[in-house]
């Protein structure tokens, strides 16, 4: 009854239904004058999501605890277990956040969507050290703005949390023009209309503040961001040949699996192994030259 299409479709269709209803909660009219509808709603909905749990963990037979060992039924336990939460009028909030995250049953309910948090989560180590790469060029770009861009720019680069604060700006596309050419032109000749008090030490940089913002964005928004994407993109490659691996692993295990399948799993393990021979012999006449 849980591997089957029409149960799943059933809780997928429950989950979107969840989801609307919050919608409708925030509206104060549909409150005054459907409120007790939509509390009803709400409690079987629940109920639907707390039968689903004990279907699941009964599916488990004598070792119900085997519910627990997949992640994703933790996730979805929790987020009912959070929905019963003792709350009173202080803590109405953290019960229409509880009601809210049942919507995101639907990572468990959509394969594909399952997949890409997958790889989000899969990409998180490697995403730090791209962003450590991120801060570090945001902090070596900041420290000179300030010394460079403080007295003509306060607005922007007046100290170093205003300078890293400016660049994350420019870095999003933000109107980056706009800083560049207060450096180019100086404060009283662009961009201080209004508050031209501020500008007390006007300086003009033609060159060298073209080259700073253009280079800056050339590896922070062009460059560095990419790998965010790159990263995620392989995350997304190793989740989905997890993913097929499992699917195969459990129809080899209820006696479904062809031998297409088998050859398939051996040979994209050989294609990962030759990928890595070929990484360590590069290395190795790396070191040797």
């Amino acid at each position: 009854m849980v591997d089957d299409s029409r149960f799943q479709n059933f809780i997928t269709g429950i989950i979107v239904l969840a989801g609307v209803v919050v919608g409708l909660e925030t509206s104060e009219t549909l409150i005054a004058l459907y409120g007790t509808p939509l509390h009803i709603l709400n409690d079987i909905i629940l109920w639907i999501f707390v039968i689903e749990a004990v279907i699941k963990i009964g599916a488990e037979g004598r070792r119900p605890w085997r519910y627990f060992m997949d992640p994703w039924n933790v996730f979805d336990f929790l987020i009912v277990a959070i929905c019963f939460m003792p709350v009173n009028a202080q803590y109405v909030a953290v019960l229409r956040l509880a009601r809210l995250l049942r919507v995101l049953k639907l990572v468990r309910a959509l394969p594909r969507l399952q997949i890409l948090v997958s790889a989000l989560l899969k990409s998180i180590p490697s995403m730090g050290y791209v962003a450590l790469l991120l801060g570090m060029l945001f902090y070596v770009y900041s420290v000179a703005a300030v010394f460079l861009f403080g007295g003509n720019d306060p607005v922007h680069f007046g100290n170093l949390a205003i300078a890293m604060l400016s660049l994350f700006r420019v870095v999003t596309g933000e109107d980056w023009t706009d800083v560049m050419y207060i450096q180019m032109w100086g404060c009283d000749q662009y961009g201080y209309e209004g508050m031209m008090e501020l500008c007390t030490q006007p300086m003009s940089y033609p060159v060298f503040g073209a080259l700073f913002f253009v280079s800056f964005m050339l590896l922070g928004a062009m460059v560095i961001l990419n790998l965010f994407i790159g990263v995620i993109m392989g995350g997304m490659d190793e989740a989905e040949r997890e993913n097929k691996l499992a699917a195969l692993i459990a129809r080899r295990d209820i006696g479904k699996t062809k031998p297409s399948d088998d050859f398939t799993v051996v040979l994209t393990k050989l294609e990962e192994i030759q990928e890595e021979l070929t990484l360590l012999q590069a290395k190795i006449e790396l070191n040797e030259s």
